[in-house]
């Protein structure tokens, strides 16, 4: 077992949720050395040309992670894994905090075809397509956002891809939405937490009428230009949002799933030329972190 690679514990963990191998000829032999494969280059951030041989033919490797981010397979074992960490217990709806994270976009993330890309073998178009790539224009760049929901114990629940220029606010709900957890003893999956917090970016009476609507009690702080028009506006205005100081000093907790994201190379740094498939990677990445103990 190399660096970096799947402990038995954590393939113990994976091999019930990956898809039937040994399908005829030969197609998805060997998931554990793929999927290794795949791992290396999330963490290095290597040209997928550049994996070591004892993954084998570095296109297999990437073929599969380019089948799976566009059929959904991976999204599919994210919330499996999520399934089984929230069945043991170990995972912390307490409180669910949002936020986002810019990621330059290499070179090479650039320069994708404009025809729709399809899901091989399908006639339709993955389900993470996006006709802008998730890729954004600033001053320094080419660069992409990632829009996280992450649970108490450092981990993610939903992501989303954007354009790096693309706002915070409106993110909150599609992001929460994302949010889709089996129970043990079957029914509808688990999408509300107990708490949702977030900074002053998230501060809209759109995104406070949504918590409100779903029964979900809220941690966001209101900026100084919307208290201010609420106080111009005297009892048309409302009542000043709720707001809790002790709950807000764990909004750390999603800054933190951030930072272990992005210890991955090849998300901190877009190589992928489509969004579905820099989707693929973030979401590897976050099966990672749920995998471990």
């Amino acid at each position: 077992m190399g660096r970096g690679d799947l402990t038995n514990d954590e393939w113990a963990r994976l091999v019930p949720h990956l898809p039937e191998s040994g399908r005829r000829g030969g197609r998805w032999n060997d998931h554990r050395r793929v999927i290794n494969g795949i791992l290396f280059r999330q963490r290095t951030g290597v040209p997928w040309r550049d994996l070591p041989e004892r993954f084998g033919s570095w296109k297999s490797v990437y073929e599969r992670h380019r089948r799976w981010s566009a059929d959904g397979t991976w999204d599919q074992i994210l919330r499996a894994v999520q399934a089984d960490a929230d069945a043991a217990g170990r995972l912390d709806w307490s409180m669910v905090s949002v936020d986002s994270t810019s990621c330059r976009a290499h070179q090479h993330a650039a320069g994708a075809r404009k025809k729709p890309p399809r899901v091989p073998g399908k006639r339709s178009t993955p389900r993470q397509h996006r006709p802008d790539e998730g890729l954004g224009r600033s001053r320094g760049g080419l660069t992409t956002k990632i829009h996280l929901a992450g649970e108490g114990g450092r981990r993610p629940l939903g992501l989303l891809i954007t354009p790096g220029q693309w706002g915070d606010a409106p993110q909150l709900i599609p992001v929460l939405e994302r949010i889709r957890v089996a129970r043990p003893g079957g029914g509808h999956p688990r999408t509300r937490p107990d708490r949702v917090g977030g900074d002053k970016a998230y501060s809209s009476r759109r995104n406070r009428c949504y918590l409100r609507r779903r029964q979900i009690k809220h941690t966001i702080p209101e900026p100084r230009d919307q208290r201010a028009n609420r106080r111009r506006r005297g009892s048309k205005g409302g009542r000043p949002p709720a707001f809790d100081k002790e709950a807000y000093k764990r909004r750390n907790e999603i800054e933190r799933t951030i930072n272990r994201l992005k210890t991955f190379r090849a998300v901190a740094t877009r190589y992928d030329k489509r969004a579905y498939v820099f989707h693929g990677t973030v979401t590897v990445a976050a099966i990672r972190l749920w995998l471990r103990p």
